[in-house]
Formats: structure tokens, C-alpha cells, sequence
């Protein structure tokens, strides 16, 4: 896995794209994601995108990781949807939804999740599943409505707190790369705005990556369509620039979420291509999180879930799905 800095400057190119095949499960994102689902006033003005399927007396809603909408989501909602009513989300700026206010940081993230439960009329309480920054969205909106959750799924977060371990001049090598994604988001944007993203070339033809293969043509079309608009630069710029904050905090010793069950799932563990002493820092920090993650409930634990990517709601769906059919499991 790389290490926070790195993924947070090159998160915004780029999704995992050699998730292994899982026969149980879509091979490909359904071409219903090519459309909107539910559009959901939050503000007036303002719609979040909402996909919701099966039926059950209690509800999942699963949270993306950064610079990603409800499509990453497919393979574990189709494996849920027989077990509960499970919804996914598009947020502000990303997919089918409206652009949102800036920062787009994890206060902005929290209150538009509050203001979907509530104006979708979510049942609650609900299990909530995030991967990856998700994990820090639905812990936080955990910590201020604790009445609304039941129990908690993390899935493979990104480690807090590595910035204080990592040798200085990994640091300086990490300003100047923050200062380069700048630079290239800006351009990005600029060509948004003047509608000649679509055609162009040279450094700016890297706006736009080739679509992960377990995209059908339609959603990649949709994607592209999306990713053509000022709205998602601005917005992957405001959240990029806000997730250099969030992941440089350690988590916090004190958090805690009582008696609401956590379950943090693990991927296997690896920070190619870099000094001995920056992945030692980057897995004491991983461990770290974990470890406090975990300790953060009175019903928290640990699955490692091996031979697969950061992006375990692709590689490993089943598991997943398993761990949140478990999490709705009456409290004992």
C-alpha cells in the first residue's frame, strides 16, 4: 500500500485496477450506474445522488473512499441486498450530485450525510460501512449522532499520524509533490472550465485515465462525462487539499464509540519503492490506527483479510458483505 502522502497526491489519477474476478458478484459495474438513482434534496438547490435496493428491517449505507461515488460500492451492495436494505451515495461534486460548499473537508462531508439520512428517511439506527476516508466520515458522524448508528465497518483505513514519523527530507520531497498536484489540478480545472478537457493533450491528457476494467462502456462514459465538469476538479482539489490535514493526525488516544461495535478490516500490508526508514514510519503508523481503531470500542476487532488490495470492496467483496451481514446481529 503506498503511504498516505503519496496516495493522497496521486489518489485523484488513478483507482486500483487489477481487482481479482469474484464469481459471486457483478464482473462489471451494472449499467444502471450510468444513470442517476435517487436524487435527494439536502439544501435547496441541491441534490445528493442515492442508490437503494433490497429490503430488511435494518439498513446499511456504504461511504467511498476519496475521489470515488457510489459505483465502487457494486460488488458488496449486490451481496447485501438480499440481507437488508442497503444504500450507497454519490458525495457533493462526485457522480450524479451536486456541487457542494467549500472546503469540501469532513465537516462538510458529516452535516451532508446527516442531512441525507434525515431527508432520504433513512431507518435508523444504521450499520455503516466506509472505505478508505470513509472510514473517517462515518466515525465521525458516528460521534455526533451515536443514536443513529449501530455498528461500524471500516474498511481498510488509511493510516493517521505518519507525518510526525517521516524523516525530513521525505518530507520536503512530499511538499514539493503537494506543490506539483497543485499545480497540475489547477490546470485541470482551468481546462474544464474552458470545455477543452475532452481534447487534450500532453501533460493535461493525464486529467482523464483510461476507465478501470470492471467498468461497463456506459458507466465509463458517464464517468468521463462527470469528470469533464469544473464541479469534480473543484472539488477533488478542495478534498485532497483537506485529506493532507485529516491523515496527518494521529487518531485521536481518547476516541470512542462505547458499546457500538467496530470491526476494522485489514489489507495486507506493503509500502513498495520507498526507503527503509519511510515504510517502517508508514507501518508504524498503519498499526497505530489500527490498533486504536480497534480499541475505540468495547466491541471493536480486527479481520486481516489477505492477498488483496486497499480497495477491498473490489478484491474481496464477499468478506465484506459477510462482515457487515454480521454487524446486523442484535447487540448481546
Amino acid at each position: 500500500m503506498k503511504s498516505i502522502v503519496t496516495f493522497a497526491l496521486f489518489a485523484f489519477a488513478s483507482m486500483h485496477a487489477s481487482a481479482q474476478s469474484v464469481s459471486d458478484t457483478p464482473r462489471q459495474t451494472p449499467d444502471a450506474y450510468a444513470k442517476p438513482g435517487e436524487r435527494v434534496a439536502i439544501a435547496p438547490g441541491r441534490t445528493l445522488n442515492l442508490r437503494c435496493s433490497g429490503n430488511g428491517p435494518h439498513t446499511v449505507l456504504l461511504e467511498a473512499g476519496g475521489n470515488a461515488d457510489s459505483s465502487t460500492w457494486f460488488r458488496v451492495q449486490s451481496l447485501l441486498s438480499s440481507k437488508a436494505r442497503v444504500c450507497a451515495y454519490d458525495r457533493a461534486g462526485y457522480g450524479f450530485s451536486d456541487e457542494g460548499p467549500l472546503p469540501r473537508d469532513l465537516d462538510a462531508d458529516v452535516a451532508d450525510l446527516a442531512a441525507l439520512v434525515e431527508a432520504a428517511k433513512l431507518k435508523t439506527p444504521l450499520v455503516l460501512a466506509g472505505h478508505s476516508l470513509g472510514s473517517n466520515i462515518v466515525r465521525r458522524y458516528a460521534q455526533a449522532h451515536p443514536s443513529n448508528v449501530s455498528a461500524m465497518v471500516l474498511v481498510d483505513p488509511a493510516e493517521q499520524g505518519a507525518d510526525a514519523l517521516l524523516p525530513d527530507a521525505w518530507k520536503r520531497k512530499d511538499e514539493a509533490g503537494r506543490a506539483q498536484r497543485k499545480a497540475f489540478l489547477d490546470a485541470c480545472l482551468k481546462a474544464a472550465e474552458a470545455g477543452t478537457l475532452d481534447k487534450a493533450e500532453g501533460p493535461l491528457a493525464s486529467c482523464l485515465r483510461a476507465p478501470p476494467p470492471w467498468q461497463s462502456a456506459p458507466v465509463a462514459a458517464a464517468t468521463r462525462a462527470y469528470k469533464l465538469k469544473p464541479t469534480y476538479w473543484r472539488t477533488l482539489r478542495s478534498e485532497l487539499e483537506a485529506n493532507a490535514a485529516i491523515f496527518a493526525a494521529s487518531v485521536p488516544a481518547d476516541e470512542t464509540h462505547g458499546d457500538t461495535p467496530v470491526v476494522v478490516l485489514v489489507a495486507s500490508s506493503d509500502v513498495p519503492g520507498v526507503p527503509d526508514d519511510v515504510r517502517q514510519a508508514m507501518q508504524h503508523a498503519r498499526a497505530q490506527t489500527q490498533e486504536r481503531l480497534v480499541a475505540s470500542s468495547r466491541q471493536g476487532r480486527r479481520v486481516d483479510v489477505p492477498n488483496a488490495s486497499h480497495d477491498l470492496q473490489l478484491d474481496a467483496p464477499q468478506v465484506v458483505a459477510d462482515t457487515v451481514i454480521g454487524a446486523l446481529e442484535p447487540r448481546r
